[in-house]
């Protein structure tokens, strides 16, 4: 996310920003995603996602196995008995599945991908590309 955007929309209250995952990648794009919303649940999912963004060199090359996301979570100062629990557990594997089955009945194909009022913008865009389409949004919303 564009740290532009962050600050003059998401910081200042004016846009919710809800962030979905779209783990299409094999399993380990599933158990980063499943990863995250354990940090989520111990209030770091922002940090946990920086970290796997940083760590990441390939798809399915073994940087994001159970044991490494696991470790990540250790290193974020995370509890680790209830992060290992969570990273385990089905239903956390559930909640990210649904968000994925979403992404495809949208016609999501990639990532990053955005909705802005259900508006699709794809790909990594400049800051402007954004703004027009959030100050359109945010002007229909009066």
């Amino acid at each position: 996310m564009r740290p532009e955007i962050l600050e003059q929309y998401v910081d200042t209250g004016k846009v919710q920003l809800v962030f979905k995952h779209f783990a299409f990648l094999g399993p380990e794009s599933q158990w980063a995603a499943v990863a995250s919303e354990c940090a989520a649940d111990q209030g770091k999912f922002w940090e946990y996602h920086n970290k796997l963004y940083n760590t990441q060199n390939g798809e399915n090359q073994n940087a994001f196995s159970k044991e490494n996301l696991i470790a990540f979570g250790e290193e974020l100062g995370l509890d680790a008995t209830a992060f290992a629990a969570c990273v385990n557990e089905e239903a956390t594997l559930a909640r990210v599945q649904g968000d994925t089955e979403e992404g495809q009945q949208l016609g999501v194909r990639g990532t990053p991908n955005f909705f802005i009022n259900g508006r699709p913008l794809s790909g990594a865009l400049p800051f402007e590309q954004f703004q027009q389409v959030i100050e359109q949004a945010l002007a229909e919303a009066q």
